[in-house]
């Protein structure tokens, strides 16, 4: 069974369950047989991260030593504060050292897992465009206006944009994973992981939509 590595994106006031969700999924899979499909790691721009709640995470690779991941998660988490200063992924959708980063690992992925608002940093990238996608509820619109090509689905939990695997707000990166796993590994694969992790996911259709994308 060929490996592959998972790279999970952290930043500052990043969601917990966004990205500690597919982290479980993908870092559990297969394990009860002896296997090991995923190699998953953190990565960030700095070497310490504050995530939402002031959960302090040491991510395993920086920028520069990160190795090229198969797939890429992109959690979300964040807003504005009442003064209207970004944070999260507001903040971090106008980093322009970070969507260079990911722009650049683009090309050598073989899935990029947007979680909730991180479909926001990958518009502003340029990966949204002409593709259909989703997010947290309280950000379609915001999705809209960044990336007004893509159509976004305001109904659906999990969309498979292709290379892009969309999902809607914080615990539906867990189904979305739970989708990309059998996706590459079969259903049984994926429903063995649920299962031990005792997490309620019914099929790989399960509330996912597949575009021609």
């Amino acid at each position: 069974m060929k490996q592959r590595n998972v790279a999970i994106l952290i930043f500052n006031d990043v969601e917990v369950l966004d990205f500690c969700g597919p982290f479980e999924v993908f870092s559990v899979t297969g394990k009860r047989d002896g296997l090991t499909p995923f190699n998953v790691y953190t990565v960030a721009e700095h070497p310490l991260i504050s995530a939402r709640n002031s959960l302090s995470v040491n991510p395993s690779y920086s920028f520069q030593t990160c190795p090229q991941p198969d797939i890429l998660v992109v959690p979300g988490g964040g807003g504005r504060r009442a003064d209207g200063t970004p944070f999260g992924t507001r903040k971090e959708m106008d980093n322009k050292r970070l969507l260079a980063w990911i722009n650049q690992r683009y090309p050598s992925t073989e899935h990029i897992l947007s979680v909730c608002t991180g479909a926001l940093i990958l518009a502003k990238a340029g990966l949204g465009t002409n593709r259909v996608a989703t997010t947290h509820h309280l950000a379609l619109d915001e999705l809209r206006q960044i990336a007004p090509t893509t159509e976004v689905r305001a109904d659906e939990r999990v969309v498979d944009s292709g290379k892009l695997v969309f999902s809607g707000g914080i615990s539906a990166g867990i189904d979305a994973s739970f989708y990309l796993v059998a996706k590459l590994l079969g259903k049984a694969v994926a429903l063995e992981t649920a299962t031990y992790m005792e997490y309620n996911w019914p099929g790989e259709s399960h509330g996912a939509i597949a575009t021609d994308n």
